[in-house]
């Protein structure tokens, strides 16, 4: 053979080698399984199961607004908290005397509060009112309404017996409900008048003072004037009888007072902490412990912090609960596609093709109902804030993350699913009949 003709046909050889090259590689780029064609089975595998799909993502749309509910109601109810507590609480102080440990394991006060200590630190900025308590020592003698002591009566516990100057029931926030509390002059010529807590002036039968009711420590009278109530930081003085500072010191020898009530002004427990001991002792301030509220930021971070935290951890328990929902439910559709799933292996699908597709559906059924389940869960906050005349407090962030969540738990939950599925063999599939 001639040697053009040779290379001829080498090279028409080598043209069909290399046409037959192409047209399978044409044909592998066809049947490819493309982004598109997943999306067409993804969309197939979701709408064509309505009822699955609406349990599958109502599990999801559970546990997202539960989450979106359960940190949204925290964030509102510490707002409320805390306005509350700076109405009561961030505008409360109260001074001690300083105390010590004797050598028997006694505690021992190491200074006294002064008698005109509510007028010191009155003078103080931040200071709007202040009163002073002490508790009367009057051992076994009891607190009666009648001057008899009658031994066949059954025994009833005697109210606490306690002295305070003037101002305390506006210190403590307090309010009479019938008569008034003593004032200054009563005070200065220790007169015999006691004002009575609204729970003692129960227990003793007393509920009004225009009659000029009397109660007896012992043999002495006393002339009520005032019964109160709503006593916000001392409740326990709704349980007791109360009496003038002087009153105390003529008639039973009261030493001294336990404590100096304040009210004072939002925000200014940091000054008066620091200023009260100095006004009330220059020399040695350091034998008073003050009890002064934190700035308000504080107060309200460490109250939502705690309050986020127990909420929190609902949120998530019922998240995981939405989660499982998914994992069950996808596990359940692999068993029922098995036939399908063997199908397509038969056609050509890889395991990475039949992974890919339950991956995704799982994604998009999870971040469907992590979209519906934040929209529940802003919604249920709202009108539960609006309903309780409450400021709704939602984290716009927070509901966003929780909807991106909600892929993510979806990606969690379809993975051992979707490994599940990609395992299957063709021969085994089509061998179920399903």
């Amino acid at each position: 053979m001639k040697l053009p003709a040779l290379l001829r046909r080498r090279r028409s050889g080598a043209g069909a080698a290399a046409a037959t090259a192409a047209t399978v590689d044409a044909t592998r780029r066809v049947d490819r399984f493309t982004s598109q064609d997943l999306l067409v089975e993804v969309s197939h595998g979701i709408g064509g199961h309505t009822g699955r799909l609406v349990m599958t993502t109502l599990g999801t749309v559970l546990g997202i607004a539960s989450l979106v509910v359960t940190i949204g109601f925290a964030q509102t109810a510490a707002g409320q908290i805390s306005a509350q507590f700076d109405a009561v609480a961030a505008t409360q102080a109260v001074v001690k005397p300083g105390s010590a440990r004797s050598a028997n394991g006694d505690e021992v006060a190491t200074s006294m509060l002064p008698w005109d200590a509510p007028d010191r630190v009155e003078r103080l900025n931040g200071v709007e009112r202040a009163g002073l308590i002490g508790e009367v020592p009057i051992g076994e003698t009891a607190v009666t309404a009648v001057p008899i002591n009658d031994p066949s009566a059954p025994e009833v516990l005697s109210p606490t017996l306690l002295a305070t100057s003037e101002g305390l029931l506006e210190a403590v926030r307090g309010r009479a409900t019938a008569g008034r509390y003593f004032d200054a002059g009563h005070d200065a010529r220790a007169d015999r008048v006691a004002v009575i807590g609204a729970r003692a002036a129960e227990k003793l039968g007393i509920n009004r003072v225009d009659s000029q009711p009397s109660i007896f420590v012992g043999e002495r009278p006393y002339t009520v004037i005032g019964i109160v109530d709503d006593m916000e930081r001392r409740p326990d003085l709704l349980d007791s009888v109360i009496v003038p500072i002087g009153t105390a010191r003529a008639d039973f020898g009261l030493q001294s007072a336990s404590e100096l009530q304040l009210r004072i002004a939002a925000g200014a427990g940091a000054l008066v902490a620091e200023q009260a001991p100095i006004a009330l002792d220059p020399n040695t301030p350091e034998n008073f412990d003050v009890q002064a509220p934190r700035s308000g930021s504080e107060l309200q971070e460490s109250v939502q912090a705690d309050i986020n935290v127990v909420f929190l951890v609902l949120g998530l328990i019922a998240l995981l609960a939405g989660g499982l929902g998914i994992a069950n439910v996808t596990l359940l559709s692999v068993s029922e596609r098995t036939g399908e799933i063997g199908l397509r292996r038969a056609l050509g699908a890889t395991r990475r093709d039949i992974a890919s597709q339950f991956m995704v559906e799982s994604v998009v059924i999870g971040l469907l109902g992590g979209l519906i389940g934040a929209a529940v869960g802003v919604f249920a906050v709202v009108a539960v804030a609006l309903v309780q005349q409450w400021t709704p407090i939602i984290d716009l962030p927070m509901v966003l993350g929780a909807a991106l969540l909600g892929a993510v738990v979806g990606l969690a939950a379809g993975a051992y699913p979707a490994r599940k599925a990609s395992r299957i063999e063709p021969i085994a599939a089509l061998r179920a009949g399903v």
